[in-house]
Order: structure tokens, then C-alpha cells, then sequence
């Protein structure tokens, strides 16, 4: 029996969407797992060990994120696995110092750690933006994200306690065991095709931006983005923390010990948020899609913000608050990594690329997270991490979803001027 151009299709698409699962999964396994570790409860300069790290893997990324604006706008296809593996093997050489290298001298090499994998998701995202199917692709690659924090962090606690691999060489073990499956996935994902030509008509030409056209869509759509920005800002904050302070967090509610409990609240918050996420392939009107990716992630503070009302009245036990939080906060998260501005492009018709407005927002987004975690951790008040988690999903959450509210107005009535202005061009 033949092979017909439709399975074909479908068989490229499943092939690209697991590709991209897999390469930003593999690449968590350099970046993640060392925050499940207590490294001994050193402190350095009367501030725990723990949070030194953090901040330095940190900032490194939001320099990356900063530095990929540009890099991402102005990015060619040619080479482009390449630099996939040379930035990530620049990552794991980091850590093998890391490891080498005694503390405090060390904490500098979670920076040159955190840099270069700031710039994987842009690479990556690359071969999916612009087409039919981009929702149901790029949302595959965000679950990776929502699944791969846990799951790298459950696979570094396993090495620690199973292969008794202690806590300074369990970062760079890991990103052993995953270097393989790296090599082998990121091949796959080069086999990917070009957007074809109904791609490209429904949802507009992708290419590369120079710095004087960056700055005309900035200033096009500015009041719009400047509201999304400061709710990426926020989203990215509070993410960020969970991520990072998770481990703390669990020991805090009693659930220390466990190994499962990184994957066992991500995986249903990677699965709810794929299924959601996918659904917007059907939606056809650009700026309908727009709308809705708006909405969703309304829908996402409201779920945090109701799954922390009922724990800390005491009617949610922890797993089941982590679990809900996790879902509400990528819910929200995860459109502005692919669908949002995918839609925000085809809607009006702006040749450009989506990536270099998903790092615009990531570099403000990680700025914002570097701001929180130095007035959490140096700061004179003495608040848990599950308190302090708590009162940032309150603040941000009322905050977040007035300004989503006030962003989809804006599209709303600036789509209404420029379906006007074709409307009337087309009848000149």
C-alpha cells in the first residue's frame, strides 16, 4: 500500500513534535537537576550555598536571553544542530568544573552553565514556527519543559541515592546519561522540513529580522506587548521559584525524601496543558486564536489562585496545591512560548519570526526572576519558601489576570482598525 502525502505529513509532524520533546527535555538534564541537592548546608557570606547557585545559573540564562534577542532574530537554518550540541556540550564542560572546582570558586561556572542553554529553546522552536500545526508542535515542546523539570530532577535525586554519586557530581552525571538521546534526537529534529507553501498563506512568511525591523514591530504593537511582557514577567517569576525551590518547598510540607514526587505533579500538568494547547490547531481565525490564547491564560492564574485559596485553608493537601499550581502557572506560561505571539503575527500579517519576541519576553521574564530571588534571599525577613511561594501566587495572580484582561482588549480593537484598513484597501 502507498504512503499517501496526508500520512506522510502526519508522520513528519509526530517525528517533529517528539524531536523537540526530546532535544528540550535532554537539555533540562544540564540545567535542572542540581536544584534538588542541599549541597551540605554550606553557607557562603551568611547566605545559603543553594541560593548562590541558583542566582549565578540564573543570571547566566538571563543574559542568554538578552543576547538571543538578537541572535535568535538574525539566526540562519544552516548549522543549526550544530550549534544545538556546542552550546549544550559548553553547558556540561561548565558543570565537570562545577564539580572540579571547590566552593565558592565554583559558583561561577553555574553561569557560564546557564548561558549557553538559554539560547537551546530558540534554536529548537526555529524549525516549528509558522505553520498549520505550529499550536500542536509547540505545544509539545512546552510539555517538555513542564515535564522535564521534574523528570531531570527525579533522575539527578535517583543517581545521588542510588548510585550513591554525591551531590557536587550528580549535575554532571546526569547530563551524561542524557547526552546520548541528545545526539540522536537533535539529528531527528534536522530532518524537519521547511514550512510549506499553505504554511506560509495561512500563517504568514517567517524570516530573519535585522535591528531596525525588531524595532518597528516593538513599537507597532507596543502598548499590547508591554502589558504581556510584565504578565511574562510574572508568570516567569513564580515559575521560576517553584522550579528552583521545589525540593525546599517539599521539605517544608513534610515530603522530603521522596524521588517520584518532581515527575508526579509535572506529568499531569504536561498532559492537561498538550491536550489544551493542541486544541487550538482547529481554531482557524487568527485573531480568534489570539483571543483565546489570552483567555487561557486568565483560566491559568484563576487555577492557581484557587489551588492555594483551598490549601491554605487547609482543604488541598501539598501534592495536590504543587500539582494545581503547576497546572494553572504553565497554563498561563506556556502560550507565550509559541502560540500567542505564533497567532499575534499571523493575525496581522507581519513578516518576522516569532522567536525574537519569545526571548524579548523571556529576557524580562528571567530579569524579574532575578529580582525576586535577591529580595527573597537577602533580604532581612525571615519567610519560608512555601509562605513566600504562597503570597506571590496571591499578588501576582490578581494582578496578572487584570493586565491579560486590558492586553486582549488592546489586539481586540487594534484587529478591528486593520481589518478596516485591508477591507477598504482592497475595494480602493
Amino acid at each position: 500500500m502507498s504512503v499517501t502525502h496526508k500520512q506522510r505529513w502526519a508522520g513528519s509532524t509526530l517525528l517533529a513534535a517528539l524531536s523537540a520533546f526530546c532535544v528540550y527535555t535532554c537539555m533540562y538534564a544540564f540545567r535542572k537537576p542540581f536544584t534538588v541537592a542541599q549541597f551540605g548546608g554550606i553557607r557562603f557570606l551568611g547566605i545559603e550555598y543553594k541560593i548562590w547557585l541558583v542566582i549565578s545559573q540564573t543570571v547566566g540564562y538571563t543574559l542568554s536571553k538578552f543576547f538571543g534577542i538578537k541572535f535568535i532574530a538574525e539566526l540562519r537554518t544552516k548549522n543549526r544542530t550544530l550549534i544545538i550540541l556546542k552550546l549544550i556540550s559548553i553547558s556540561w564542560i561548565a558543570l565537570l568544573f562545577f564539580a572540579l572546582i571547590p566552593p565558592p570558586y565554583n559558583i561561577i561556572f553555574l553561569l557560564v552553565n546557564g548561558f549557553p542553554l538559554g539560547l537551546i529553546y530558540g534554536l529548537v522552536f526555529s524549525y516549528l514556527e509558522g505553520r498549520k500545526t505550529t499550536e500542536f508542535l509547540g505545544a509539545a515542546l512546552a510539555s517538555s519543559f513542564i515535564f522535564a523539570s521534574g523528570f531531570t530532577q527525579s533522575v539527578g535525586k535517583f543517581i545521588m541515592v542510588a548510585w550513591n554519586v554525591d551531590e557536587w557530581w550528580m549535575p554532571w552525571v546526569t547530563g551524561l546519561v542524557f547526552f546520548l538521546p541528545l545526539l540522536l534526537f537533535t539529528w531527528l529534529l534536522d530532518k524537519t522540513p521547511p514550512p510549506a507553501l499553505d504554511d506560509i498563506q495561512v500563517r504568514t512568511e517567517r524570516r530573519r529580522m535585522n535591528k531596525t525591523e525588531r524595532l518597528q514591530f516593538m513599537r507597532t504593537f507596543l502598548p499590547g506587548l508591554a502589558g504581556l511582557i510584565m504578565v511574562y514577567v510574572m508568570l516567569t517569576t513564580i515559575r521560576d521559584y517553584r522550579t528552583n525551590f521545589a525540593s525546599n518547598i517539599w521539605k517544608e510540607t513534610g515530603h522530603g525524601n521522596s524521588i517520584a514526587l518532581y515527575t508526579q505533579t509535572e506529568i499531569p500538568s504536561s498532559i492537561f496543558v498538550l491536550i489544551i494547547m493542541s486544541l487550538l490547531v482547529y481554531v482557524k481565525r487568527n485573531m480568534a486564536a489570539l483571543l483565546i490564547n489570552h483567555y487561557l491564560v486568565i483560566a491559568g492564574f484563576a487555577l492557581s489562585l484557587t489551588g492555594t485559596l483551598l490549601f491554605v485553608y487547609g482543604h488541598l493537601p501539598a501534592f495536590w496545591w504543587m500539582t494545581l499550581t503547576g497546572m494553572g502557572l504553565y497554563m498561563g506560561y506556556v502560550p507565550f512560548n509559541c502560540m500567542l505571539f505564533e497567532r499575534l503575527i499571523a493575525s496581522f500579517k507581519y513578516v518576522s519570526t516569532a522567536g525574537f519576541i519569545v526571548y524579548v519576553a523571556d529576557a524580562f521574564g528571567y530579569l524579574g526572576s532575578d529580582v525576586v530571588l535577591l529580595v527573597k534571599n537577602f533580604s532581612t525577613a525571615n519567610v519560608s519558601y512555601s509562605s513566600f511561594f504562597v503570597k506571590m501566587i496571591f499578588a501576582i495572580s490578581l494582578l496578572g489576570i487584570a493586565l491579560t484582561f486590558v492586553s486582549s482588549l488592546y489586539f481586540r480593537k487594534k484587529y478591528d482598525r486593520y481589518f478596516q484598513v485591508t477591507s477598504n484597501l482592497s475595494y480602493a
